[in-house]
């Protein structure tokens, strides 16, 4: 039996303002509002910072303003409508992300993320990863991505349970300290002699909501290291490490080599992402392996593994017996 959603709004009558407080200290103005409007779509933060609704000391900054310990913030009167249904998310996924937990403790939480799953919620999207995990878990009020994987990828996925652990998780992935190793499956028969490719990303203009990544010039550093792990007819799986952590930057410089991931919609031609689909691989082949970093708390190195899901299992398997 299917019950109505029912919508309730959200609202603030008047401006507020809140004080930095020192663990939140170094974390971005964009995903601190994020974290305290809780419903609002990240759009329309970015807009009321835009318009200069939502100011730091008096002043206008940018939604990748770094915050500073007692910087005073100015939140806007807020008003939006919310559907309950959406917040509640279904038994099936509760059940999914409850076993697809690689590590946890009182400081972070680490997942293995299904392909086809967003992080987060957006236009079109009802609910994504760390909305359905603050349902789940509503005495971790902190909850909060460390960063982030495309929809269609699979495997480790960091999240911090508070402002500390998030603050300093952050700084690791800016200097590089968090060692990410992906596996993907190419199309083609990938170069022993191809072990990195340098190339710099340049963001485009959203087309059709969608976010676009191209090599350019004026573009910033990005580096891949790959490494071939096995060839396979048509494929090649390899390993990927992202030395810097730019937007699609392993499916990008994938296609830039001439062997773009197979099933990715974005980088790759229709013909032969037809041609894998008829093969039953249907998505973004692209795993978040292995995940290693220092722990925010204890100060330990921690290395976390996700194994493959059953699709990417599947893929390898087919692509196997073509071989054979």
């Amino acid at each position: 039996m299917s019950s109505k959603s029912t919508e309730t709004a959200v609202s603030s009558t008047a401006v507020s303002f809140q004080e930095v407080r020192e663990e939140q200290e170094g974390q971005r103005l964009d995903n601190f509002l994020v974290s305290r409007l809780k419903g609002v779509p990240k759009s329309r933060i970015y807009r009321l910072i835009r318009k200069g609704e939502v100011r730091v000391n008096k002043k206008r900054v940018k939604p990748e303003y770094k915050l500073k310990t007692a910087d005073l913030v100015r939140i806007p009167p807020i008003r939006i409508a919310e559907r309950a249904a959406r917040q509640a998310p279904s038994e099936d996924l509760q059940a999914l992300i409850n076993n697809s937990v690689l590590h946890e403790d009182a400081d972070l939480l680490v997942l293995n993320k299904l392909s086809g799953l967003p992080v987060h919620g957006g236009t079109g999207v009802k609910t994504g990863l760390i909305e359905a995990l603050r349902s789940m878990k509503p005495e971790e009020s902190d909850l909060e991505l460390a960063h982030r994987l495309d929809k269609g990828t699979s495997g480790c996925l960091l999240i911090a349970k508070h402002p500390k652990a998030l603050k300093l998780l952050s700084e690791q992935f800016k200097t590089g300290h968090i060692n990410k190793t992906y596996h993907a499956l190419v199309q083609g028969s990938w170069p022993a002699h191809l072990g990195e490719i340098n190339a710099a990303l340049q963001r485009q203009e959203p087309q059709g909501g969608e976010r676009f990544v191209s090599v350019s010039k004026e573009g910033k550093h990005a580096l891949t290291r790959f490494r071939i792990l096995e060839k396979l007819p048509d494929a090649t799986l390899v390993e990927a490490c992202p030395v810097t952590g730019r937007t699609h930057q392993i499916r990008v410089h994938a296609q830039l080599a001439g062997y773009p991931i197979i099933g990715d919609e974005k980088y790759s031609e229709p013909a032969p992402r037809k041609a894998f689909s008829r093969q039953g691989i249907k998505r973004l082949c692209l795993h978040a392996a292995v995940l290693s970093f220092v722990h925010p708390v204890s100060g330990d190195r921690l290395t976390v593994k996700a194994p493959y899901d059953s699709q990417f299992e599947a893929a390898i398997r087919v692509l196997r017996q073509a071989r054979d």
